[in-house]
């Protein structure tokens, strides 16, 4: 009887016309969609003469939460060499950024039996590990094939992923099992993945919290906000996504504060230019980062906004910030990650939709940290109390540490799954 997944691998086949045509949309906008297109299909011109640990971090955000882990990997097994594999050209670009050529980097490829078996003939990882919510069927059942320790790390999921899930419910069980270990963020991601048939998951709290903002990085926010202007109030837009823009200008028409500034970081680099488009046509005098230069070039008083278009820089815009507020939750994206910000020491603004960071937003929410509002309405009434309340601000800024401080620790919880199985492999290695 043929298995789910074949299923699945035969699906995965259909869609090979159509992964060629969304390489090709994607790079009307970002045309890194382009290169290094043989690695999506097993084919690579890089290698390594250490042993290989491989690590999975999809994007931007999965790349800045495993900084933490890497850092520790590296200073642990300094024999090692570290590769991390991405799916989107801005989360190689993140690596590239963080690292150097201290650390490998290529695309995952896609999740066909013969892409990801030569990937993995290719690199010989000691050890996998799959960041947040990575389930590849192929991939993590050629892993077992091969003997290849294949962890689900800093894992999450969501209802909505949950029910998705579970209509494919043997295929995901299957892939569960398979794994070697599970290490879940909170208890109800890991009640989740147990009711989808994952075993023994452990909870080892959100790798997101021991990420310590760059020293450089708080330096450019110090030099930043010179430049905005110390005696303005800076609100800064983070990682916004389509759709929300609109709201927040519009709504900024319906509040006072004197020499307001707002900056504006969308979420996406390919959306720079539609978010310009947006500010030119309200009338908004605007100028991008990219127009600042170092260190000098001061922002002038009649602008009211900075369109955030630079790579790498977002621990530098929440230095320079008063306030913040996390995209991708005014309207139902799931929300973004809002630790950075406290991290920073910035007072975060949230909306309704922040399914994908549920627990941190209550947590912070909770800790005095962050408030959550229902719609744009909601968020420009608390950004105008709190920028006229200096004292309610610095009462959130002092509660942001607090916050980040008390959910550290998933690194080291981390490594204590990690070193056994490393340990292991390489006696078996020395055996065979």
């Amino acid at each position: 009887m043929l298995g789910t997944r074949f299923f699945y691998t035969f699906a995965l086949w259909l869609l090979v016309p159509y992964i060629f045509l969304r390489l090709l949309w994607r790079a009307r906008k970002q045309p890194e969609y382009l290169r290094h297109i043989g690695e999506r299909f097993g084919f690579y011109s890089i290698s390594s003469d250490r042993p290989v640990i491989w690590l999975h971090a999809v994007s931007v955000g999965e790349t800045r939460a495993a900084q933490s882990l890497v850092t520790r990997l590296r200073k642990t097994y300094p024999d090692h060499q570290i590769l991390l594999t991405h799916t989107t050209p801005t989360g190689r670009a993140t690596g590239e950024q963080l690292y150097g050529s201290d650390v490998l980097r290529a695309y995952l490829p896609y999740d066909y039996p013969f892409a990801v078996n030569r990937f993995l003939r290719h690199f010989k990882p000691q050890l996998g590990i799959l960041m947040e919510t990575e389930i590849w069927f192929n991939l993590i059942h050629a892993c077992r094939e091969t003997g290849t320790p294949l962890l689900l790390l800093n894992a999450r999921m969501s209802e909505k992923s949950a029910r998705n899930y579970a209509r494919f419910a043997r295929l995901t069980r299957n892939a569960l099992g398979e794994l070697t270990a599970i290490a879940a963020q909170t208890a109800d991601d890991a009640a989740r993945l147990t009711s989808l048939g994952a075993q023994d998951v452990a909870v080892t709290g959100n790798l997101k919290f021991d990420i310590e903002p760059p020293p450089a990085m708080l330096q450019l926010g110090g030099r930043l906000r010179e430049q905005f202007g110390t005696g303005r109030k800076v609100f800064l837009a983070a990682s916004t996504r389509e759709g929300e823009e609109a709201l927040l200008l519009n709504a900024l028409k319906n509040i006072h504060i004197p020499e307001l500034l707002l900056i504006i970081v969308p979420r996406h680099p390919q959306r720079f230019g539609a978010v310009a488009q947006l500010l030119e046509q309200r009338g908004i005098a605007f100028m991008r980062r990219s127009e600042m230069g170092e260190p000098n070039r001061a922002v002038p008083a009649e602008i009211r906004a900075v369109l955030g278009d630079s790579m790498g820089e977002m621990f530098a815009y929440y230095a320079a910030a008063d306030l913040a507020f996390i995209g991708g939750s005014l309207l139902p994206y799931g929300g973004q990650n809002l630790i950075e910000a406290c991290a920073a020491g910035t007072p975060v603004l949230v909306g309704p939709h922040t399914h994908n960071f549920a627990e941190a937003t209550l947590l912070a929410a909770s800790a005095g940290a962050a408030i959550q509002i229902q719609d744009a309405g909601e968020l420009m009434a608390k950004l105008q109390r709190l920028l006229d309340n200096s004292d309610a601000l610095s009462g959130m800024r002092r509660q942001c540490a607090g916050f980040v401080k008390s959910n550290r620790g998933a690194t080291d919880k981390s490594l204590q799954i990690i070193m056994p199985l490393l340990a292991a492999n390489r006696n078996s290695s020395r055996e065979l």
